[in-house]
């Protein structure tokens, strides 16, 4: 129960709050714009950033919990991808984005700061890690699979598009600059860890502020069959194929193996939807996906976090 009042209660408290300033009109769509733009341009790349740079290369590249969050991941997209054909007609891109609503955690709006909240700003380098496989990984497949699945585009346009949306992610750009400054042996001048840390502070409580505003208005759509496989895949069996996965087949130390789960744990991410809507694909259902999830995840999360502490 102390995790659910210490850690779950508060984050979805501050996502009740923007949802309140969202159906009461104090702030409107162009704020939820303003504000996602904020967080993902401003607020979480210099969090980014600093925990990298903070702590050496080896850390980083820790690779039982890149293959037990990584592993999860690929195998719930997987599962997604392929259900997709039991609930519409075959479209690859439209199945490879049902396959990242199942799969894509909301590692960077929410993981972040709930991680933060039940362990403490010094111990955030696992939430970190999983941030940057989603920006690297998770994106990247879900670009290229669309842009596979829509058929006037060739292959070579494919790789374009693809190293287009990598080398302009911030999300990506920023640890890679951190990594660099660790590589480098170098420390952070104290007005840049300052910036950072002001910076960065700002992230959780803005992200999660965000996706309450962002779901004002947004009503599910699609058939109860297919929302109900993606709530499933996405809060039970991606984080059990974690917990297998840490626990069982690639032994690591307890904090970390613990944070594979919590992050496969996560509700569907919002980027997911703007994937969706940069390509006109699968957007009502994506929309759908990031609300239910969030919803049932209060449950699902409180349950996690009090079997895990």
């Amino acid at each position: 129960m102390d995790a659910v009042v210490d850690v779950v209660l508060p984050v979805f408290a501050i996502m009740a709050a923007g949802f309140g300033a969202g159906r009461a009109r104090l702030l409107g769509p162009a704020a939820s714009e303003a504000l996602n733009g904020f967080v993902y341009w401003f607020a979480l790349p210099p969090l980014l950033f600093a925990a990298m740079a903070r702590v050496p290369v080896a850390e980083v590249f820790h690779l039982p919990f890149l293959a037990a969050f990584g592993g999860a991941f690929l195998a719930t997209y997987a599962l997604g991808t392929a259900a997709g054909r039991l609930f519409a007609p075959p479209d690859l891109a439209r199945q490879g984005l049902q396959g990242l609503a199942a799969s894509f955690a909301n590692t960077g709006y929410m993981g972040l700061p709930l991680y933060l909240t039940a362990f403490g700003t010094g111990r955030a380098l696992p939430a970190v890690v999983a941030t940057v496989f989603n920006a690297a990984v998770a994106m990247a497949l879900a670009v290229a699979v669309t842009e596979i699945g829509r058929r006037d585009r060739d292959g070579g346009r494919v790789v374009r598009d693809v190293a287009r949306a990598l080398a302009t992610n911030p999300l990506l750009l920023a640890p890679a600059a951190g990594l660099a400054v660790s590589a480098a042996g170098l420390a952070l001048p104290r007005p840049v860890a300052t910036f950072c840390d002001l910076m960065g502070a700002t992230a959780g409580p803005g992200a999660l502020f965000a996706i309450g505003l962002f779901m004002v208005g947004k009503p599910l759509a699609g058939g109860r069959g297919e929302l109900a496989w993606i709530v499933l895949c996405k809060l039970v069996l991606q984080p059990l194929l974690a917990a297998w996965l840490a626990f069982r087949v690639f032994p690591m130390e307890r904090e970390w193996a613990v944070a594979a789960v919590l992050m496969s744990a996560l509700p569907t991410g919002a980027l997911a939807f703007v994937i969706a809507l940069r390509y006109g694909v699968y957007v009502a259902g994506t929309s759908s996906a990031i609300l239910a999830t969030t919803a049932v995840s209060f449950i699902t999360l409180s349950v996690a976090l009090s079997l895990l502490r």
